[in-house]
């Protein structure tokens, strides 16, 4: 590691300091700790309601010592400018894409390849297992981040505002937005589009615009923030089944007593359970909402896709650390 590395400027984080710091108690005033959690996504959200109720129960279980208060709607700023926040202490934990944090440790990249998981539940079983990334989350704490948990991001598919994607010639010269990392630009390359990074709250208007071509993205946030009036071709590629990672400053988590730590570690183990089981119904919603407002799903040859982006697992498992964590991924396959 080559010390602390932080994503852009910190101008959002001067920004928010002052008006935050009054919102966390601190622990032995007699109020109790409250920790502010960055959210990109709105209430509603599976990873927002499983966090809502494991605040409830960590400040039940605490007797009112601990509890999380979550702003939602990136009220803090994206999600790059949030993880800035948590290394600087001025956020306690934020919910973060995976693929950022390759820009502070590459082999992250090993986990968010495209086709590694063959299910939602081996995703969360190999992604919580210490013995599998135990080493590979330690790499962050260097950079003032400390992974708690892994949430299901859900199952990631292109949709455009230029037709069905069927195969990879059909992506040919679309602009298609990715989450900002290599690995994404280079994995929309293989699948014949054009990789463009851009912030969440952008892609709106740059599809309606037409700076963009479409996204890639699931079915929670096509039909939430209506992508799927300016880009109404939704393709089941499946291609990414990234996950969402719980954040945190390590002092902040070394600063919780060892009694209410082990109490949250337990919360935050049913929290994955709740999560993933909030976002399957939640996902049948929105693609039936979506279909209501005219978005037109449709499968495709999944393989040949598979096939096409093989090169990125080869490219990117090059060190020992990304070879074990690749290889015990594969061996829990089922």
């Amino acid at each position: 590691m080559q010390g602390r590395r932080m994503l852009g400027t910190m101008g959002v984080a001067a920004v928010m300091t002052a008006g935050l710091a009054s919102c966390s108690a601190e622990a032995g005033d007699g109020a109790g700790t409250t920790f502010r959690v960055a959210f990109n996504q709105d209430i509603d959200h599976p990873q927002a309601q499983a966090l809502t109720e494991l605040s409830e129960e960590l400040e039940t279980r605490t007797e009112g010592r601990y509890a999380l208060e979550l702003y939602t709607d990136e009220t803090l700023g994206d999600q790059a400018a949030t993880i800035e926040q948590v290394q600087s202490g001025t956020i306690d934990l934020a919910v973060v894409a995976g693929p950022l944090l390759e820009n502070f440790e590459p082999d992250f990249s090993t986990v968010n390849l495209p086709y590694l998981y063959e299910s939602p539940e081996h995703q969360l079983s190999v992604l919580n297992d210490r013995e599998v990334v135990g080493e590979l989350y330690d790499t962050l704490v260097d950079d003032d981040i400390q992974v708690l948990t892994a949430y299901h991001g859900g199952v990631r598919n292109v949709y455009s505002s230029e037709g069905p994607v069927e195969t990879p010639a059909d992506l040919a010269g679309q602009k298609i937005r990715v989450i900002g990392s290599d690995t994404n630009v280079r994995m929309m390359e293989l699948m014949g589009g054009v990789g463009t990074p851009m912030a969440q709250g952008e892609v709106f208007t740059a599809i309606q615009s037409g700076v963009l071509d479409g996204a890639e993205n699931n079915e929670l946030i096509y039909s939430s923030l209506s992508h799927d009036e300016i880009a109404p071709y939704y393709s089941r590629t499946e291609h990414l089944m990234m996950p969402d990672y719980l954040v945190a400053n390590p002092g902040v988590w070394e600063g919780i007593p060892e009694e209410d730590r082990a109490v949250f570690e337990e919360l935050l183990t049913a929290s994955v359970d709740t999560e993933l089981e909030l976002f399957g119904t939640a996902v049948e919603e929105a693609t039936a909402a979506a279909e209501e407002a005219g978005a037109q799903f449709n499968d495709v040859d999944v393989e040949v896709f598979r096939e096409a982006v093989q090169p990125l697992h080869e490219e990117s498992v090059t060190s020992d650390l990304a070879r074990s964590v690749y290889d015990a991924i594969e061996a829990a396959r089922g």
